[in-house]
């Protein structure tokens, strides 16, 4: 593990990290909170006391923070303080708790969620992937997905990226003026893996954590695995940033099911250099 560097620690369970004006921005789903964290370890409560966990992260284009908020299943827009305001209300599509989140250009936002009781064991269900325009109207933007994850839009704003985490693979659509998506496609099939939060390059690529690896892998279009770089504890979330977009940070826990995490600080974000800096979205 020489060549990942300890951020920062203490960390119950992280998601959502975003590269935003020159920090790493972070969910703690149990912590109950937004955190921000600088390349020198410096890290500040971005908003505290939700009163649900935070998951996916993303901005408008008026600056606004927007999360997910997984167990109510809504969107939430951040208005000062620790205060939040209801944006878009997602139960209707969505079967169990809403999860990671992309926005394009267009304040349009593609939301997954779980389909099932994931953490009570329940049967896998598949679930429905979510769109909430810049009108904040919701309605169904793909359904019978795997249980969409970690979702990425391309530099020219034209393809959506959906990681499948019970599929072992990425889906690709393309996406029309309107935001809804066409020509549903297999981009990617990893076996063996299960794709969580992840990451577009500049090349083309996809980091990925393997939320049942220990590890983070960078896939290409078809299927190509250029890297497995293993984690010094098991991975839910990656992203890339940095001064130049070539640091990958990797959010770690000791497991992902709330006995395992919630209230324990047991986990940390770990960094280190790639050679393709970030591209597109988020």
């Amino acid at each position: 593990m020489a060549d990942w560097e300890l951020l920062v620690d203490g960390v119950d369970f992280g998601e959502g990290p975003r590269w935003h004006e020159g920090r790493l921005w972070y969910s703690d789903f149990f912590q109950r909170a937004v955190y921000s964290v600088g390349l020198d370890g410096d890290r500040r409560v971005e908003v505290g006391n939700t009163d649900d966990r935070p998951s996916g992260l993303g901005w408008l284009s008026d600056g606004s923070l927007i999360a997910v908020f997984m167990t109510q299943r809504k969107l939430m827009r951040h208005i000062g303080g620790d205060d939040w305001e209801e944006y878009a209300d997602l139960s209707k599509f969505a079967a169990w708790h809403c999860n990671d989140m992309v926005i394009d250009e267009r304040d349009v936002a593609y939301v997954g969620n779980f389909g099932f009781d994931l953490e009570g064991r329940a049967s896998f269900e598949t679930a429905n992937l979510i769109i909430v325009r810049a009108d904040r109207t919701v309605a169904l933007a793909a359904d019978d997905m795997k249980f969409p994850n970690g979702s990425v839009i391309t530099p020219d704003g034209v393809t959506l990226i959906v990681g499948e985490s019970f599929g072992g693979d990425y889906i690709a659509f393309t996406i029309q003026p309107d935001g809804s998506l066409t020509d549903r496609r297999v981009w990617a099939e990893i076996p063996g893996t299960a794709p969580d939060g992840c990451a577009l390059d500049a090349d083309g690529g996809i980091w990925f954590s393997d939320a049942i690896g220990s590890q983070v892998v960078r896939v290409k279009e078809g299927g190509e695995v250029t890297d497995r770089v293993p984690t010094p504890q098991p991975t839910y979330a990656c992203a890339l940033g940095g001064a130049d977009g070539t640091t990958l940070f990797a959010l770690c826990a000791p497991g992902s099911h709330p006995d395992e995490v919630a209230g324990r600080g047991g986990g940390a974000i770990y960094a280190r250099s790639v050679i393709f800096p970030g591209a597109g979205r988020p």
